[in-house]
């Protein structure tokens, strides 16, 4: 133990000596005039992955590359260094001869971590490796932190996620996720822009945070002198639009739902939420299939996506199963023939299905189908036709109304998706709201309460509607092949480290 500990009292020394040594070789910079903070700009003519694509065409060509240090050999009057940019990295080669005397020794002291710009010819080596034989280096930035050794790399999820920047420095297949989640946003605007689609920005801060079934984040207006709730969901205000004649809508933006963090869930994510009018759900189901097919196309090149040890074809047709026919594929218990909750709960209490006295038939239905069902559900799959007491704001079925035209899209036993035929009847609304808020006296945190401005916008008149809502975080998840929610987002929600 005391080995240990003096080890670790050594450690931190060296590393405080290092760091000293950083500080200096930076106050020495700034005494001879060489302060690297004073430079403002750099051009940029190439990244190092346009270099090593076009070799043929730049090869014995001056460029410009800016980048990181990720490494370096000193060899007397010559020496290498790796630099690292948005693309990737390339090789430099730096010559005393090439850059001179003065400028040679001030790259000698250069450390790994600091930013140079350089400017040279492109050739390749001995080695056949595409470099660039430096005329002229120049510090941008002094690193005066030192990053993960190189070969071990940064693999302390902890410190990956607090710290995401020396993350994206150090592992290349994370910011390769990254740049892939940007492209699936941008492909999902650019599907939706195609087929007329509008985009559209809603409030954050809201009275009334409905939508879902989430509890929601309070804080103050201090200027209103009233308390607001963070947005759970972007739907009441995207169908205020629908009633306004904005046909075609949809938002990509913020929620935030005050509930635990796990692999799937974190408190604030990325929600897109569409809706169009005149349509109902199963035109939402031939959207869904075509547009995550689209999305895996365009983003993974293929619509044969692998993850973990599952490999799952999103090019065939999605199945389609209503959740009764679900339960009963699964269970072999067919919803249809429990006449009633007494029965629902004694076939509940046989199955160790737990439940609460206020639910319903409905309610232990939906409990079925999360403790027999989801985990089957690898392949594209929607589940049609859910309870009414689980969907506030879905239209019933006109020959089975204690059901509603509603679906989820599961894959990978998740669920991806949640769309509707919209409830555009005011007046069943209201007690559908009614019903929210008996649940809510009952102790659920996570029903609706009713929204008289919406309520008010439903009575204007709102004409057939389809509406569709999905994670963005999710999806990336899924198409990135990431274990958890926390490595797709840039900054996940983390526990302060004084708590």
């Amino acid at each position: 133990m005391a080995e240990t500990q003096n080890a670790n009292v050594a450690k931190e020394q060296d590393l405080n000596q290092l760091l000293k040594v950083r500080r200096e070789k930076l106050a020495n910079l700034q005494e001879n005039g060489k302060d690297p903070f004073q430079i403002t700009k750099y051009d940029v003519t190439h990244h190092s992955m346009e270099v090593k694509n076009n070799f043929e065409e730049l090869e014995g060509k001056t460029v410009r590359i800016a980048g990181r240090i990720m490494s370096k050999r000193v060899m007397g009057k010559a020496s290498f260094c790796n630099v690292q940019d948005l693309q990737g990295n390339i090789q430099s080669y730096v010559a005393r001869d090439s850059i001179g005397e003065e400028s040679y020794a001030d790259f000698k002291k250069y450390d790994v971590g600091d930013i140079v710009g350089i400017e040279g010819e492109v050739f390749k080596t001995k080695t056949e490796e595409i470099s660039i034989h430096a005329a002229k280096v120049t510090l941008l930035s002094k690193s005066l932190q030192i990053l993960p050794e190189k070969f071990h790399g940064l693999t302390n999820t902890d410190i990956r996620y607090r710290q995401r920047y020396t993350d994206l420095i150090m592992n290349a297949d994370v910011k390769d996720t990254f740049i892939k989640r940007s492209k699936i946003i941008s492909c999902i605007r650019k599907y939706l822009d195609a087929k007329d689609f509008m985009e559209v920005e809603t409030p954050m801060l809201v009275a009334n945070a409905g939508g879902a079934a989430a509890r929601p984040f309070e804080t103050h207006y201090n200027a209103l002198d009233e308390d607001v709730k963070l947005r759970i969901s972007l739907e009441l205000y995207l169908k205020r639009l629908i009633v306004g004649g904005l046909e075609r809508v949809y938002e990509i933006g913020r929620v935030f739902r005050n509930e635990g963090l796990d692999t799937r869930h974190n408190p604030e994510f990325t929600l897109m939420e569409l809706y169009q009018a005149y349509t109902d759900y199963h035109g939402m189901m031939d959207l869904t299939e075509d547009m995550f097919r689209y999305l895996a196309q365009e983003v993974c090149g293929t619509t044969t996506i692998t993850y973990g040890e599952h490999t799952i074809d999103l090019g065939k047709p999605f199945e389609r199963l209503t959740m009764i026919d679900a339960v009963k594929k699964y269970t072999g218990i067919d919803f249809d023939q429990i006449a009633d909750t007494a029965e629902a709960k004694k076939i509940a209490d046989e199955k160790e299905v737990h439940y609460e006295d206020r639910h319903t038939k409905g309610d232990i239905l939906n409990l079925f189908f999360e403790e027999f069902v989801e985990k089957h559900l690898i392949q594209p799959t929607f589940i049609m036709d859910h309870p009414v007491e689980v969907s506030p704001l879905t239209k019933r079925k006109p020959d089975k109304p204690d059901y509603v035209e509603r679906f989820e899209l599961f894959i990978n036993t998740w669920e991806m998706c949640n769309a509707y035929s919209e409830l555009n009847d005011p007046i069943d609304q209201r007690e559908r709201f009614k019903a929210q808020e008996a649940a809510l006296a009952a102790g659920d945190e996570e029903a609706n309460t009713t929204d008289e401005d919406f309520m008010n916008a439903l009575e204007i008149g709102m004409p057939p509607t389809g509406g569709i809502g999905y994670g963005i975080d999710r999806l990336v998840m899924l198409l990135t092949n990431s274990p958890a929610i926390r490595d797709v987002l840039l900054f996940p929600t983390m526990k302060s480290l004084d708590k």
